[in-house]
Parts: structure tokens; C-alpha cells; sequence
């Protein structure tokens, strides 16, 4: 029987994170607020970061209308104005 120990040195692992592509550059990004607490904040900051990275704009912050909440779906008032402002919609997050 080999008895192996399992001592040695541990390195980090090496990994190069992929280039984000500038495919959305200057295209317009919209936020679709699902009512959940700090849902918004959320998807607005990922919105921000997103088109500082890759030269897009955040156009449109919104939320689904009035009476509606996160089980429900948006007005159709909401998305004609998504559909006008917005090139791509950001939109839910879970609890």
C-alpha cells in the first residue's frame, strides 16, 4: 500500500478574465425596475458599469407602472417607451 501526503505548495491558479466586446458601444441601455427591494440600485449600478466598459449609455430607468409589482407584468405603455429608449433592457433580480 502508497500512502500519499498531501503536502506542497499551493499556488494560485492562473486565469486571464475575457475582453469584454465593444459590441454595444453606443448602443442604449434601459432599466426595467421589478419593484424589489433594491432592485433597482442594483440593476442601475450594473447598467453604469456596464456602459462605462463598453461605451454604451444608460438611457431609460424605469418601473413596470402603476399597480404593478414583481409577479406581474409591465404596462404596455411601459415597453412601447423601452422599446423607443432602449437598444437592451436589464431587467429582474431574486431575493
Amino acid at each position: 500500500m502508497k500512502i500519499y501526503a498531501p503536502d506542497g505548495s499551493i499556488g494560485k491558479p492562473s486565469f486571464v478574465l475575457a475582453a469584454t466586446s465593444p459590441v454595444i458601444t453606443g448602443r442604449r441601455i434601459g432599466v426595467l425596475d421589478n419593484g424589489k427591494p433594491n432592485a433597482r440600485l442594483m440593476m442601475v449600478r450594473m447598467a453604469e458599469q456596464l456602459a462605462a466598459r463598453t461605451g454604451a449609455s444608460v438611457s431609460v430607468v424605469t418601473g413596470k407602472g402603476s399597480g404593478h409589482n414583481a409577479a406581474t407584468a409591465c404596462s404596455d405603455e411601459v415597453l412601447d417607451q423601452l422599446e423607443k429608449e432602449a437598444d437592451l433592457v436589464i431587467t429582474g433580480s431574486a431575493d
